[in-house]
């Protein structure tokens, strides 16, 4: 398909914030209650997903059982809980002078985040507040199905205006995040801000993978002016 963006979606945590280790102590602080065992690198690869989608699959792996969402909502309480007793985590560097680019060249923000977590939603609406509202933004809550589903980035192009695929970026920076993107038929970036190897990336069906937010936001002039020119996406 060929491009012609009109918006790009970010991911949250972990791309609009350099947040993702906080979230992996809180996940296994919490998870732990439960008697769920779940690593560092578990919360990583399951970044993207719905927090209770996450720990439905971890429980009926380790214990064998299946629980409701109220359940599994409960237990994710606690680690929202868990997550507010940690330092806030700051603003990825970068983004905001790629954003300020992205505006420049006329093209709609939007966030599209795993998350239900409503305090980390104001913030970046707060944070951001130059570049999104509310209504640009998709949550745990806006969708039944989260990531790597399509659902929450073809809802991220609704809110934008009911876009196709061809008039999105997606910028995300976990496998997770990355298959729904590539599920939704958009063009998806990855931003490799955690432990795992490019290649995780690449094999979930990235674009484009970069080392850091700010080697994206020094491509991005190239990157748009190709873009005008009808970059081909797989």
């Amino acid at each position: 398909m060929m491009l012609c963006p009109e918006v790009v979606l970010f991911d949250m945590d972990g791309v609009l914030y350099d947040s993702m280790p906080n979230h992996a102590i809180a996940w296994q602080k919490a998870m732990q209650k439960f008697g769920i065992r779940m690593s560092a690198m578990d919360a990583y690869a399951t970044e993207g997903m719905r927090g209770v989608d996450t720990i439905r699959i971890m429980v009926k792996e380790q214990q064998g059982r299946d629980i409701s969402e109220a359940e599994a909502q409960e237990m994710y309480d606690e680690k929202t809980r868990q997550f507010g007793l940690l330092p806030t985590a700051p603003v990825m560097e970068g983004v905001i002078s790629l954003m300020q680019k992205i505006r420049r060249d006329g093209l709609q923000i939007g966030i599209v985040t795993g998350s239900g977590q409503r305090p980390l939603i104001e913030r970046a609406l707060t944070d951001f507040r130059d570049f999104v509202d509310d209504r640009h933004i998709v949550t745990a809550y806006d969708v039944k199905h989260g990531k790597p589903a399509p659902d929450p980035y073809l809802m991220g192009l609704q809110k934008a205006g009911n876009l196709r695929p061809d008039q999105g970026i997606v910028v995300e920076n976990a496998p997770l995040g990355v298959r729904a993107g590539v599920a939704a038929r958009i063009f998806t970036v990855a931003v490799n801000s955690g432990p795992l190897p490019d290649s995780v990336l690449r094999d979930a069906g990235a674009n484009l993978v970069f080392e850091s937010m700010p080697a994206w936001r020094d491509a991005w002039d190239d990157f748009y002016l190709q873009t005008s020119g009808n970059v081909k996406a797989d």
